[in-house]
Order: structure tokens, then C-alpha cells, then sequence
């Protein structure tokens, strides 16, 4: 587990803090008394996750496509600590816009180690890529970190370019200058607060809260899915830990599901008679299977999961619930993180 002393007052800067995953860290950090500024485009959703529970940060609004206003904002930040989460990140999307989302996850990838390699202050940075990075052929062993990188789609593909940026960086400049520089290869995580479109739990959500029936596409696509707090934890370890390198961050290979069990569980954990069934539609390339193995980071930084996939959905429909019936937000995000440290 982390150390909170480590975070105290330290001067982190977040890129991507206005989505999911970052809000959610923001929370975490903010929790940690540590000095954050977030960098980001506006929410990209409505509702969104950021502007429910405005976690008390520096916030600049801004694109990080956009070297000149992330430069600005990196300077005044003066960070110790960059954790690099802005991109564009759903495939569905890539396909319609593969531009944009080079652009965004392969360019805004360049500007932001640019930023670090100029700056006297930075100690660790971490970029977060996906899982989907990875050449995938479909064999039924999990991915290590030293295979080969070529995602398919758009999405995945550029987060592979964004790898390779990483590396070349640290390799050509940030070695020499003492910077710890690490990537985060994460699989599919669900937690309250996500209203992307085309995700499997945000669409549970939005059928079941319409009283209708939930549609899945691929129902018998494996992903490894974990809790937003379990790969959170992680990103913080490696951080904390100044680890330099690649490590995967998945769920225990048990807890890899098909999106067919995975609706299964969510509409068990909902109650109220919903359910779910197959559909099937013309969609894009998506790869059947994909596992990852961990053993590195739980060898090296001795690190786990804490939640199992059950769990991962119970506390997730718990927080949808709380948001469907007008609760606290807040209360129970914090309540979620402080179970999630007791345990």
C-alpha cells in the first residue's frame, strides 16, 4: 500500500483529470493533501463525473494537443510528479475519428514529455496506456510487457506510438536526467461516474435506469475488468516506488469475464429484474481475447488486486445507485476509497 506521508504537499501534475479515471484519482490525491493541477479539455459527457463531485484542485482547462497553454500550465505547476492520463480513449470512436485520436495520443504524448525534459523539478513521471497495445494473435496466455506492440485499431494503435514516444524520450533525455519515467498498461475499468458511450457498464446503466432491456455486442469477448480504485492504487505504487519501466495492471486471470458474464453480474448486483441479451450489429474490429499477465509489478513492487470482479460491480452499482437516488456523491466516494485502503 502507499505511503500517504509520501503525498503530502507534493506537486503532482495530472493530465486527463477531468475524465473518469481522473477524477477519480483526483479524489485520491486530493484525499492525500497533495498539491494537484489537472489538465484537460472540459468533460466530454453529460452528465460527467468531474463536475458532481469538483475535486478541490488547480483545474486549467485546456487541449493537450496544444504545446503553448500545457507548457503555461506546466510551468506554474512547477510538478515533481506528472501522471499523463488525457487521450482519446474509446475505440469506437478512433475508428470515426483516427486523426484526431493520433493526434491527441501520440502528439499529446510528445508535448507533455517535452515539458518534463525542460523542467528542473520532475523526479517521476508516468504515462498510462491500455492493454490493447499489444500485438495480439489471440493466444489464451496473458501478454507480458516485453512482447511486441501493435495494436489494431486506431485507439490502440496510437497508444502503442504513445509506448514507443515514451520510450524514446527516456532512453534520449530522461535517463540522463534522473527522471523516472514509467508506463501503465491497464486493462477495461469500471466504477461509478462513467457515462462514456459505447462501454458495456455505462450502457447497463442507462438501459437499466430506462427500464429497458441491456443490449451486448460481443458477448463472448474476454477483457480483464477491475475496479477504477484497484488500478488507481497501482499507477500511485509505481509513482511512489520511482519504478522506471513497463508494467501491466490487470485483475487475477479468474476475474477476466466475457461481456456476457459481465452483464450477467451487473444485472444480479441491480436487482430489480433487469436483464440483458445479445445483440449483434456490423461493428468494428475488436480482438476476442485479451489477458495479461502481471507477475511483474506483483514481483517487483508487490502489488495485487484488492477487489475481485464482484465486488468491482457491487461497488460500482452502489455508487449508480447513489447517483440514480439523488445521494451523496462525495460521501460515497469517499467511503469507497477508505474501504478500499482498510482492506
Amino acid at each position: 500500500m502507499i505511503k500517504s506521508s509520501f503525498w503530502n504537499k507534493k506537486r503532482i501534475f495530472v493530465t486527463g483529470h477531468t475524465g473518469f479515471k481522473g477524477t477519480w484519482l483526483c479524489r485520491i490525491l486530493e484525499n492525500l493533501s497533495a498539491d494537484v493541477t489537472g489538465y484537460a479539455l472540459a468533460p466530454q459527457t453529460t452528465p460527467n463525473l468531474f463536475e458532481n463531485c469538483k475535486p478541490d484542485i488547480n483545474s486549467v482547462i485546456g487541449d493537450i494537443r496544444d504545446y503553448n497553454a500545457l507548457s503555461r500550465a506546466f510551468k506554474n505547476a512547477n510538478p515533481e510528479i506528472v501522471i499523463h492520463m488525457a487521450a482519446q480513449p474509446l475505440v469506437f470512436e478512433s475508428y470515426k475519428e483516427p486523426r484526431y485520436t493520433y493526434e491527441t495520443n501520440v502528439m499529446g504524448t510528445v508535448n507533455i514529455l517535452e515539458c518534463v525534459k525542460k523542467s528542473s523539478t520532475v523526479k517521476s513521471v508516468l504515462n498510462v496506456t491500455t492493454d490493447k497495445v499489444y500485438l495480439n494473435p489471440g493466444h489464451t496466455e496473458g501478454y507480458r510487457e516485453d512482447e511486441k506492440l501493435c495494436g489494431f485499431d486506431p485507439y490502440a494503435n496510437s497508444k502503442s506510438c504513445s509506448e514507443l514516444v515514451t520510450y524514446s524520450y527516456k532512453k534520449s533525455f530522461l535517463d540522463a536526467l534522473g527522471v523516472a519515467v514509467s508506463t501503465a498498461r491497464s486493462g477495461n475499468v469500471i466504477g461509478g461516474g462513467d457515462f462514456s458511450e459505447n462501454r458495456l457498464i455505462p450502457d447497463c446503466v442507462r438501459a437499466v435506469s430506462k427500464n429497458e432491456t441491456i443490449k451486448i455486442r460481443n458477448k463472448n469477448s474476454v477483457r480483464p475488468y477491475q475496479h477504477v480504485l484497484d488500478t488507481l492504487f497501482a499507477y500511485l505504487l509505481i509513482v511512489e516506488s520511482q519504478a522506471s519501466g513497463e508494467y501491466n495492471i490487470g485483475p487475477h486471470e479468474s476475474d477476466c469475464a466475457t461481456s456476457g458474464e459481465l452483464a450477467a453480474m451487473f444485472c444480479n448486483a441491480w436487482g430489480e429484474n433487469a436483464g440483458w441479451e445479445p445483440i449483434s450489429i456490423d461493428n468494428p474490429h475488436e480482438d476476442n481475447l485479451l489477458k495479461l499477465d502481471c507477475s511483474k509489478i506483483e514481483r517487483e513492487l508487490d502489488w495485487k488486486p484488492s477487489w475481485d470482479i464482484g465486488r468491482a460491480v457491487e461497488e460500482t452499482v452502489l455508487w449508480h445507485k447513489t447517483y440514480l437516488n439523488k445521494g451523496s456523491i462525495e460521501s460515497v466516494m469517499s467511503e469507497q476509497i477508505g474501504e478500499f485502503i482498510r482492506r
